[in-house]
């Protein structure tokens, strides 16, 4: 048995490649078809998302089948061998199941902790057992995969600390208000910057979103996306009274909200707090805007300083993390080798029945005055005397197994016993 992993991510290819190998993996059926019809190929699962492509496989001959994968790889993007060595990795035996480990915990993501990747993982690995490309030695690995996803996230912090600008301020406006059920928020701007932090605002109980925005279609969409309502641009002004948190990221030349905005609003709201969030470069709002009682202002600069220094902690937690995983690829090494002595036990036990059967039947001549509950006896007694003669020989090869050094014992039991003549 031999796990190997071959793939290209956000490090090592540009967008332009991985959306090539996108395309070509985009038909499941036909690509876990080619995938199964490999020469050597017993197991194996594909992962595909914007930010990597990989192939997993449980192989019998290693080398030819890591050829045989690239060469399905890149079968229809025109790379050439230098190019093709350049955006991929590939990884054999304990090194691939730590890399689907990091993948799964989110530390090989471009966003350290983020949560979307173990989703993609588990429904990768749906696919692969939908199309029975998964058995054995995969179903546990996936499984075992998930689990360490779970003590990553639940034994440590990697995950509490926001490192998307969108989502720290969410973050930051939770601080200044405790709680945003209730609030209301007005979104100027349609990109992906809005659009995130809508997501986020609507995890997190907001009542009210007014999408605002120069192409008013725009607003319209995305209002409909989150629930909320869309206004034109000439109202801004008005809008901003309605309002509790005012995020914009515009790509607006020059300010579009001005101090003497933010103060007449303030004053129509009986001055109740107002937080304003300048995620736009250039910027959106007049930087005098933070100088304006019950008005906070935060523009990208201080927002990244906040990401920076989360980033920073998520790093002391990955290698908390990186503990762990190291740990589990020991566990499932273990339980990866025991595997190899399965055989020789199984043909060890096999071997000690049919002489048990075979002594048995040539006992009956004698045997047969016996009484039922006599016989039974008989065969309860012979079971045990055999489990308890195997049972430390069979403990001694899993043992081996675990650690990776059964091949010598294989080979004595086996000669011992001729249990390859028994095959």
């Amino acid at each position: 048995m031999n796990i190997i992993l071959i793939g290209m991510n956000h490090r090592t290819a540009p967008v332009e490649i991985r959306e090539r190998l996108h395309i070509v993996c985009s038909d499941e059926k036909e690509t876990f078809r080619r995938l199964k019809d490999t020469p050597t190929v017993k197991e194996t699962l594909y992962l595909v998302t914007c930010n990597r492509v990989e192939v997993m496989a449980n192989v019998e001959d290693s080398e030819s089948a890591v050829e045989t994968l690239k060469n399905f790889l890149f079968s229809h993007v025109n790379l050439t061998r230098e190019e093709m060595g350049k955006c991929l990795y590939t990884y054999h035996g304990d090194d691939a199941v730590r890399h689907l480990f990091r993948v799964a915990s989110s530390i090989d993501s471009m966003v350290m902790g983020e949560p979307q990747i173990l989703g993609q993982v588990k429904d990768a690995y749906r696919l692969c057992v939908e199309n029975r490309a998964s058995g054995v030695i995969f179903n546990r690995l996936l499984h075992h995969a998930f689990r360490v996803a779970k003590r990553v996230r639940t034994e440590t912090g990697i995950a509490n600390n926001a490192v998307s600008i969108s989502f720290t301020a969410v973050q930051l406006a939770k601080k200044i208000f405790g709680d945003l059920k209730g609030k209301s928020i007005l979104l100027i701007g349609a990109g992906e910057m809005a659009e995130l932090a809508a997501r986020h605002l609507m995890h997190n109980g907001v009542s009210k979103i007014i999408f605002v925005n120069r192409t008013y279609e725009r607003a319209v969409h995305l209002a409909r996306e989150f629930h909320g309502t869309a206004s034109d641009f000439d109202l801004l002004g008005e809008k901003l009274q309605e309002v509790d948190i005012v995020i914009s990221s515009t790509g607006a030349p020059g300010y579009i909200i001005s101090a003497d905005m933010i103060t007449t609003a303030l004053r129509r709201r009986k001055n109740r707090l107002m937080f304003f969030i300048d995620i736009a470069v250039p910027r959106d709002i007049d930087p005098d805007a933070g100088k304006i009682d019950n008005a906070y202002l935060y523009n990208i600069d201080n927002l990244q300083d906040v990401v920076d220094e989360n980033i920073k902690e998520r790093m002391k937690q990955a290698e908390k993390a990186e503990l762990i995983i190291r740990e589990e690829v020991t566990n499932y090494s273990r339980w990866l080798n025991s595997l190899e002595v399965v055989p020789t036990i199984v043909a060890l036990r096999k071997k000690i029945d049919d002489i048990i059967e075979g002594e048995m039947t040539r006992s009956n001549s004698w045997m047969k005055d016996l009484g039922e509950e006599e016989r039974e006896n008989i065969d309860i007694l012979v079971s045990s005397i055999i489990k308890k003669i195997l049972h430390d020989p069979i403990i001694g090869l899993k043992e081996e197994g675990e650690n990776g050094g059964a091949d010598p014992y294989v080979a004595v039991v086996g000669k011992l016993f001729k249990l390859k003549e028994e095959d």
